[in-house]
């Protein structure tokens, strides 16, 4: 298997909707409880991204062995098919990746508390039966919440947990603010999975995989789409004025057109390989900004 082949199978384009969410608790836990714990955060980090990476490619091996449309999908669409890889080895191998962040995890376990071992055990089982089963996460019309949540709102309170672990308490005073802190990612997140629901609305019905999409038709789930990439530039706004980021995340607004474009061009077309890439960049820019925009704030009050 060739480097640029793993690297589609494990989709590592896809991988800034779980780094961007941990950079941003790194830089909660700095600017909101100042404290910083670098061991923990590189042992996540390592045990994060190859459980995400194999949880992508077990999501590969699922829909290749459960594809019903086997002439179109299996062996033209689907990376296992379409470049002829033995199920056999991608499955060891995906299970080599998940079986190293087991243990990453359970030594972060042992050095932070039990709080991280039901927040980890929560987010193995998304993953498993986000692609698992003859009803996976991924075609239920709870798909968008879990990825969401899972993707935007988990892994950034794990990665604040395991900063603060020593002073942090989980009522709902510090909850809600981490929660609203993380909607805008949690928002973007599950409308890559809308906006990939709603392109491929057609090959999901043939296969028998009824997500969201296809009990609010194509023109509602745009709209629901559009309210929630609304919703989530509003919760990021609104932020900085009750103390949880920096003002400089306001700079945010300037990129407003831009969202607007990305949002519009879904809207006019619903094309998998020419119009999904637009809530990619939504994504993207969105939480790269949120990032950079927070780091920015805590320099300038590094500085000043």
């Amino acid at each position: 298997m060739s480097l640029k082949v793993f690297l589609e199978l494990v989709e590592i384009k896809a991988k800034t909707a779980s780094v961007l969410p941990f950079l941003l608790g790194v830089c909660f836990s700095y600017y909101y409880y100042h404290s910083l714990n670098w061991a923990n955060l590189l042992l996540f980090f390592i045990a994060m991204f190859l459980f995400n990476m194999s949880v992508d490619a077990w999501d590969n091996y699922n829909d290749y062995h459960n594809a019903l449309d086997k002439e179109e999908y299996k062996q033209k669409t689907n990376i296992i098919g379409r470049e002829n890889l033995s199920p056999r080895e991608v499955l060891w191998m995906l299970l080599g990746m998940a079986g190293v962040a087991t243990v990453l995890g359970l030594v972060l376990v042992v050095r932070t508390g039990w709080p991280l071992l039901l927040m980890g055990i929560f987010c193995f089982a998304v993953g498993i039966l986000y692609s698992a089963g003859p009803r996976p996460l991924s075609s239920l019309p709870v798909g968008e919440f879990f990825s969401g949540f899972t993707m935007g709102g988990m892994i950034m309170l794990i990665s604040i947990y395991i900063n603060t672990y020593q002073e942090f308490t989980f009522d709902l005073s510090d909850l809600w603010r981490i929660a609203l802190l993380a909607l805008p990612n949690m928002l973007w997140i599950s409308n890559l999975m809308l906006a990939n629901n709603i392109c491929d609305l057609a090959e999901d019905e043939r296969n028998h995989r009824y997500t969201i999409v296809h009990y609010l038709g194509k023109k509602r789930a745009l709209q629901v789409y559009t309210a929630k990439n609304i919703l989530a530039l509003v919760s990021l706004c609104s932020t900085p004025f009750i103390g949880l980021a920096p003002y400089t995340v306001l700079l945010i607004v300037l990129t407003l057109p831009f969202f607007y474009r990305q949002n519009k061009l879904l809207w006019e077309k619903q094309v998998k390989n020419e119009t999904f890439i637009t809530a990619v960049k939504i994504l993207a820019v969105g939480s790269f900004l949120q990032v950079i925009l927070y780091l920015l704030g805590i320099l300038f009050d590094f500085i000043f």
